[in-house]
């Protein structure tokens, strides 16, 4: 036989074994994967170890799984709490392929497998919720009761499908669309009349600090009041005694300063005022009488008088034109005071 024949039988038969899995008489397995192998859909063995592995051509069969950790994103779902209100409650789930041979028996293909494990965990949280009210979801014991959830669908997933749950979240938790706004309405005017309420508090609470400043600021007021009104009446007594005690040395004095302050208020400059003469207002205007002058003292009779000197003369004769003036009628009529 050729030898290139032969080479060339050779070559397609390596050509063959390398494209048709079913004729190659080994298979991979990469680190993150498993397979099991099966004889005419018989199960032989299962494969977890990575490497380079043999089997029977064209009689055993290798179906590869995912090692890692998948994750399953669900649709939504509308649920039922405990009073009775409606929520949609998207969810993930995270799980891993325990048991490859109990899985291939099962769920036989990953797809399948997320569809199998999806209807285990809406049923857990179908229950789970319905035990729970609406508030306690949304707030504070969502960790709680998603805990739940995954620790009862892992067993039921283990022992049924050879699948191990990780963990179960929920994405998004929300009521249904058509009665999302009469919620929102709710709650917005809930939240209204709680801000009426803080705010009529605080009017309140403010009112009363104003009228406690208001009192505390009168009483200060009253008393700076009482305090000034009492210095300023000790002050005026005191003025009134010193000035009593000075115009009382000269009473004839104090009613002529008194009189003159009086004239200096009610006649303004350029102006003209007719009163009788007999006024008590005009009895210092008026020229002195001859008989209110003050006797003037009779000199000794020992002394000589003395010279005249040229003031003393124009003394006498202003004396003189003082009392002829004196002696005319009074005017009435002062002018330019």
């Amino acid at each position: 036989m050729n030898r290139s024949y032969i080479v060339g039988i050779v070559v397609g038969a390596i050509v063959v074994v390398l494209l048709f899995p079913p004729v190659r008489p080994f298979f991979v397995v990469g680190e993150w994967q498993q397979s099991i192998v099966t004889q005419f859909g018989k199960f032989k063995r299962a494969v977890r170890e990575p490497g380079l592995h043999w089997k029977t051509p064209l009689v055993e069969d290798v179906t590869m799984y995912e090692r890692r950790i998948l994750a399953s994103d669900a649709q939504p779902r509308d649920y039922l709490t405990l009073d009775k209100k409606r929520v949609v409650v998207d969810h993930v789930t995270r799980w891993q392929i325990s048991d490859p041979f109990q899985f291939f028996k099962t769920a036989l293909t990953e797809q399948r497998g997320r569809l199998l494990l999806d209807d285990i965990v809406f049923s857990e949280l179908r229950q789970e919720l319905a035990s729970r009210n609406f508030a306690d979801i949304i707030a504070g014991q969502r960790e709680a009761a998603m805990e739940a959830v995954a620790k009862r669908s892992a067993q039921k997933a283990k022992s049924e499908y050879g699948v191990t749950v990780v963990d179960v979240r929920v994405k998004r938790a929300d009521l249904p669309s058509e009665v999302q706004t009469s919620v929102f309405e709710r709650m917005r005017a809930e939240r209204e009349r709680i801000a009426k309420r803080y705010r009529s508090e605080g009017e309140e609470e403010s009112k009363k600090i104003r009228a406690l400043t208001d009192k505390e600021k009168t009483i200060l007021l009253a008393e700076a009041y009482r305090q000034s009104q009492k210095l300023r009446g000790e002050g005026d007594g005191a003025a009134t005694a010193i000035y009593a005690a000075s115009y009382g040395q000269d009473p004839e004095f104090y009613s002529f300063t008194r009189s003159l302050e009086a004239y200096e208020k009610f006649l303004p400059k350029k102006s003209t005022a007719i009163l009788s003469e007999e006024s008590r207002l005009f009895r210092h205007l008026g020229s002195a009488q001859l008989g209110d002058l003050p006797e003037v003292p009779a000199a000794p009779p020992a002394a000589a008088a003395p010279a005249p000197t040229p003031d003393t003369g124009m003394k006498a004769k202003e004396a003189q034109t003082m009392e002829a003036k004196a002696m005319e009628p009074k005017a009435t009529e002062t002018k330019g005071m």
